[in-house]
């Protein structure tokens, strides 16, 4: 197997893009990653996407992109994995290089969630939980994690202010990133006072609704160093699953996936979570940051909240978690954000994170889960 880098990387600016098609959204962030660097050819596309054909009534995702992006007869196909499918892109693409089958692969995701209109986006979301025993019943999303987040609470005896306060930082962390979709400061007392969805989420609890795409350029890393000075390894990758109903989960307040997932990761990069200097993790709701900042392994069980208040989740705290302003404020269009997540990271050890660029930063993760939690996909970045 070869070592593998991310040669280059663009990004849009989470938004509602009403006047920009799938093609044209994916168009955009990868004439960027094209443009950056020179490199011979495209061998192959392989990119993430969840719900075009409810929202955007496109299958043939990697034939469309392909042909509007002038690099036809490539290889190009579509991975889904509900909102895990951007990270599932960038594993499909780790393996084509790694293999020695293609040598420069464009990968990422796009996705385009206000194509749809009220409730069909959220029945399309839905479908990534169990359509037979969740999505027939009526619930939703919310209405798991809301279930989940009173088991946290009730659990750890942790108040709902600690949740609040996460998503306040990664407002605050969100102001610092041009292609943030909220980048404006909020305060405790807007999450607490926001709109009730499902007790005791509420509207500021959750990542908002948005359009993006992200692209990266992986190849062989012994060819990077002969392109850029800008390129950072892939030193661990791993997926992993767990049941996709959440009634069949021995332990509510775990995520088995991101666990598995990131034990082979660091297993595969040599590291530990002490390892990290910073992450961009999956923060769809306050209480899916809570389990992924323990499951990963930076902190204990429990202790997410002690963790935040002490400041260990900001510069000069034990990790940075989401310098981006995360899922919460980045934004969250589904099938393209674990690309965006890696591309984050990859710009924070290039040092090209402007300002929110992490001092000093060497080993970075993204993290990224796909239904609730039935599968994970996390990705370890080193600087050269």
């Amino acid at each position: 197997m070869r070592k593998v880098a991310i040669l280059s990387y663009g990004m849009t600016k989470v938004d509602k893009h009403w006047r920009k098609s799938l093609r044209e959204l994916y168009g955009a962030a990868a004439k960027k990653a094209m443009s950056s660097v020179s490199i011979p050819n495209i061998d192959a596309l392989i990119v993430g996407n969840m719900c075009a054909s409810d929202l955007s009534d496109q299958n043939n995702i990697g034939s469309l992109l392909a042909d509007y992006l002038g690099i036809t007869p490539s290889t190009a196909y579509r991975i889904e994995a509900a909102c895990g499918s951007g990270g599932a892109a960038i594993l499909g693409a780790y393996t084509a290089v790694a293999s020695g089958m293609y040598d420069y692969v464009l990968t990422g995701g796009v996705e385009k969630l206000t194509d749809g209109v009220g409730g069909n986006t959220t029945y399309s979301l839905g479908k990534a939980s169990d359509a037979e025993y969740e999505l027939f019943y009526g619930s939703s999303f919310v209405s798991i994690n809301a279930l989940i987040m009173n088991r946290y609470m009730h659990m750890y005896k942790t108040s709902r202010e600690t949740f609040a306060d996460f998503a306040v930082l990664m407002h605050k962390n969100a102001t610092k990133n041009p292609y943030a979709q909220l980048p404006f400061e909020i305060s405790r007392e807007t999450v607490l006072n926001s709109d009730m969805i499902s007790d005791p989420i509420s509207l500021y609890d959750c990542a908002p609704v948005g359009d993006g795409a992200a692209a990266l350029i992986m190849c062989p890393l012994d060819v990077a160093k002969t392109i850029t000075d800008s390129y950072v390894e892939v030193v661990g990758i791993a997926g992993a699953t767990d049941t996709i109903n959440i009634s069949s989960r021995s332990d509510l307040l775990t995520l088995n996936s991101t666990v598995a997932a990131a034990k082979k990761a660091y297993a595969m990069a040599n590291v530990s979570a002490t390892d990290i200097d910073v992450a961009e993790i999956h923060d769809t709701f306050t209480i899916t940051a809570a389990l992924s900042v323990e499951d990963l392994g930076f902190c204990e069980k429990g202790r997410f909240g002690k963790m935040l208040s002490s400041g260990g989740l900001e510069a000069g705290g034990k990790v940075v978690i989401n310098p981006s302003g995360g899922l919460k404020a980045r934004g969250h269009p589904v099938g393209t954000t674990g690309a965006y997540q890696v591309a984050e990271i990859a710009m924070q050890l290039a040092g090209k994170a402007d300002k929110m660029q992490v001092k000093n930063a060497e080993v970075g993760l993204a993290q990224n889960i796909g239904g609730s939690g039935s599968s994970t996909y996390v990705t370890i970045l080193r600087r050269p």
